[in-house]
């Protein structure tokens, strides 16, 4: 007798193929906190910084002398300087602090350091007590970026890298999106609006409880940091040290410039940073004032003028942030990083010289912000695959902070500039033709797409 017939229908040289998992499926609940993390000590760091952007010729209207007025865009271009040289200082020292401390503490330090020396720049009696508290507040920012996008690029797989970039660097925007929201309802309070917004900088600290129960060192860190304690204790001991204990006993900032590999790697990802950092620091912090010079005021004051076009220039750049991020783990580093460098150069003419009705001009700004902010995801992407684990934290602190010390001179031209050519548009236009630079040096930076980290 024969067995009982098959119901099952017959399977004509066909293969079942697994559907493939998404890739936000790969990740666990530590992953995620990871990016919960990073994505808010960098949407704090943007609040603070668009905070300044926003408020700087309102507060100097208080704090300058009336002779000094005629020069106020100097002096505002010189306390946003002030900012971003500490950014600076304080970003290099951060990284190298991460790569030796953790990334959870240093983390955990930076925001509670920017939290409450932004509150005490509320109480600046003089533009000159303000720089300094700027300066101080630029030195607090600048740690926290490193420390987060190291701890996100050793947590995060190598195929969901980039999303997870572009997905904390957007805290950026979201900062810089609330601070202008809070400034549409806040600057109707009277001169002293100013001193609101950075009381108001104080909240990111109550952040760092939760860092500390929820977030993990990374293993490869952890791995890493057993090493380095082994080798200098072997070097302490007298011991003779091979390749490997060397490199791990060395200080992690003369190692950029030592070993002719990351020397390399530095200097040409230093050149595509300082053109992300000039062209913004330089150009775009001045779109909310330029805009606020062309709305209406019998629909709106200035000021609100100046948090609309904050907002939707914010718009646009967490959606690029986002983007970027996306692009990257499809296409690769290299070259949508090049398209992001080459629609900003052309879209910076677009705003400030080519449309002037304010409804188009909104529009072109959400579509700018897009590029010209969205572009930083880039280096949260792309550096720390570049740099071994020993180094990750201080290379990549080290590119995109020291442009900030040729940087900072970016405000102060463009403010000089606007001064001599008597507005806005042309200004804007000369100093972003720094895109350029960024153009041709992209190339020369090695191709990670779905690379494991250089360990």
């Amino acid at each position: 007798m024969t067995g009982p017939a098959s119901t099952a229908p017959p399977v004509r040289g066909r293969l079942r193929v697994a559907e493939p998992v998404p890739w936000y499926r790969l990740l666990d609940r530590r992953q995620w906190n990871t990016l919960l993390a990073s994505n808010l000590g960098w949407l704090f760091d943007g609040y603070e910084t668009y905070a300044l952007i926003l408020t700087v010729g309102f507060a100097l209207r208080e704090l300058l002398n009336a002779n000094d007025l005629p020069r106020l865009p100097f002096y505002a271009g010189a306390v946003i300087a002030t900012t971003l040289f500490g950014w600076g200082v304080g970003g290099i020292v951060g990284g190298i602090i991460a790569d030796y401390l953790g990334r959870k503490r240093m983390m955990m330090y930076s925001i509670l350091a920017y939290a409450t020396l932004t509150g005490l720049s509320a109480l600046a009696w003089s533009w000159e007590s303000f720089a300094i508290l700027r300066l101080l507040v630029g030195i607090a920012i600048g740690s926290e970026w490193g420390t987060g996008t190291s701890l996100m690029a050793e947590m995060w797989p190598p195929q969901a890298r980039g999303k997870g970039a572009g997905l904390m660097q957007c805290g950026l925007g979201i900062g810089f999106f609330v601070a202008s929201l809070v400034w549409v309802f806040v600057s109707g309070a009277g001169p002293g609006a100013w001193r609101i917004m950075f009381v108001l900088g104080v909240v990111p600290a109550v952040a760092t409880l939760w860092i500390r129960r929820n977030i993990v060192e990374p293993e490869i860190w952890v791995d890493v940091d057993r090493r380095r304690r082994a080798a200098r204790a072997a070097h302490a001991r007298g011991e003779d040290l091979d390749a490997e204990q060397r490199a791990h006993a060395q200080f992690t900032l003369a190692a950029l410039f030592s070993d002719p590999r990351l020397r390399r790697l530095t200097i040409i990802g230093s050149l595509m940073s300082l053109t992300t950092t000039v062209a913004w620091w330089g150009v775009s912090t001045w779109v909310p004032p330029y805009v606020a010079s062309l709305g209406p005021p019998s629909m709106l004051s200035p000021e609100q003028w100046a948090g609309v076009a904050g907002m939707a220039y914010n718009v646009g750049a967490v959606a690029g942030y986002i983007s970027l991020g996306f692009a990257a783990d499809r296409f690769g580093r290299k070259p949508v990083t090049a398209a992001y460098f080459l629609l900003s150069l052309i879209l910076t003419p677009v705003l400030f010289l080519w449309v002037h009705d304010i409804g188009v001009v909104l529009v072109v700004t959400v579509i700018n912000g897009f590029f010209t902010l969205g572009q930083y995801t880039w280096m949260p992407t792309w550096l720390p695959e570049v740099f071994p684990t020993r180094v990750r934290a201080t290379g990549v602190s080290f590119v995109f902070n020291a442009a900030r010390f040729v940087a900072f001179l970016g405000p102060l031209v463009a403010g000089t500039l606007i001064g001599v050519l008597g507005g806005y548009s042309v200004a804007a236009t000369l100093v972003g033709m720094i895109y350029i630079l960024g153009l041709v040096a992209v190339w020369f930076f090695p191709e990670t797409r779905g690379k494991p980290l250089p360990v």
